[in-house]
């Protein structure tokens, strides 16, 4: 497969990419009133998330062929709990420091990390250990 924009690595680290940078200026946008940046930051923000499923989903067929869509089950399954315990942490570095900067911070961090590893994925199929 070519590295082409329709790629599911590169729209992988393109996406990871922008919400890497949303995240940093997330910061700035909040405020005590909901202003239109703010939305805006929410609608691009969202889509970013649900933009990330096909790609995914496209290169746990292509990793692990026939059995990409259980891979991917559990792909989705280790992303829940991954977000409860960035919930948790968040929560605790705001407890600690008094906000979420730290937070923000670490989350456009592992998005960076995730872009950089999306475009490192092998091609080809790989057989599952038995």
């Amino acid at each position: 497969m070519a590295d082409g924009p329709g790629e599911p690595r590169i729209l992988l680290a393109v996406y990871y990419t922008g919400r890497g940078l949303s995240l940093l200026l997330l910061p700035v946008l909040l405020g005590s009133t909901v202003q239109p940046p703010i939305v805006i930051f929410v609608v691009i923000y969202g889509l970013d998330w649900v933009a990330t499923v096909p790609p995914t989903a496209a290169l746990c067929r292509e990793v692990f062929g026939s059995e990409g869509s259980v891979v991917y089950g559990w792909v989705f399954a280790s992303h829940q709990v991954g977000a409860s315990l960035a919930a948790i942490g968040a929560g605790l570095l705001r407890d600690s420091f008094g906000d979420y900067g730290i937070a923000w911070l670490a989350a456009a961090a592992l998005c960076a990390v995730a872009a950089v590893v999306s475009v490192g994925i092998a091609r080809g199929r790989r057989p599952l250990p038995a």
